[in-house]
């Protein structure tokens, strides 16, 4: 990774965080906190995927149709999290399998 792609990184973030400052209050809290979920949970491809602006996307999408953001995700928040990301791989599965790995080995 180059000094450029870091540069446009950071100008790509800096977007992103804008839209999300565009958004009402209760849709900023509740994209903040989904953000801090996802950022403990790990998926691999969350900062180079695109899940973080798809959730974004929807978010703008909901306040255009003059809808709560929990009329979009429901009450839990960390259920909604964790149903985006059920078929990615994390790195908590990463230490996992590697612990596993490591465990198998111990016993032959």
């Amino acid at each position: 990774m180059g000094i450029h792609d870091i540069i446009e990184g950071k100008k790509q973030w800096r977007a992103h965080m804008a839209r999300v400052k565009a958004l009402p209050p209760d849709y900023q809290i509740v994209y903040k906190e989904m953000q801090k979920y996802l950022f403990k949970i790990g998926p691999i491809d969350l900062l180079g995927g695109s899940l973080l602006p798809g959730i974004l996307d929807f978010f703008e999408e909901g306040v255009a149709a003059g809808k709560g953001v929990l009329e979009l995700i429901g009450d839990d928040v960390a259920a909604f999290c964790d149903d985006l990301v059920k078929d990615s791989r994390t790195y908590a599965d990463i230490y996992q399998e590697s612990i596993s790995g490591k465990h198998d080995t111990a016993e032959k």
